[in-house]
């Protein structure tokens, strides 16, 4: 839940110290206002940070939002393969290795590339 809170920059002033504990919290920022127009925003570095990740990956991938859709209808079709298929079109070796400690099956991929038509997966 994104908390925003307002206020003049005079009063936050004298609130310094818990505005910047508040603003740690995900989600809380501030905007500081002057003469009643905004003028600053405080949010944690974590959050900062992590905006300025998602405006990065956004200019170096434009298209991001059309390739996650057509990526969710191809998964909906069941058009993908999946990690152990890829590896195994590569080349790498998918020994089994019993239960993991969930019930589940417990897998490790082998560095060592097959060199025949031993591109299997076990």
């Amino acid at each position: 839940m994104t908390t925003k809170n307002t206020l003049p920059i005079s009063e936050a002033r004298k609130k310094i110290f818990k505005i910047a504990e508040e603003a740690q919290k995900p989600g809380n920022y501030y905007t500081f206002t002057e003469n009643g127009r905004p003028k600053v925003v405080l949010l944690s570095a974590e959050e900062f940070e992590s905006w300025q990740e998602t405006l990065e990956v956004m200019r170096e991938i434009p298209d991001l939002e059309e390739r996650i859709k057509k990526a969710e209808k191809e998964f909906e079709r069941g058009d993908y393969i999946t990690l152990g298929e890829l590896l195994a079109k590569q080349g790498y070796i998918l020994a089994d290795k019993g239960k993991n400690k969930y019930g589940g099956e417990k897998n490790e991929i082998s560095t060592n590339r097959s060199k025949k038509s031993s591109k299997r997966i076990r």
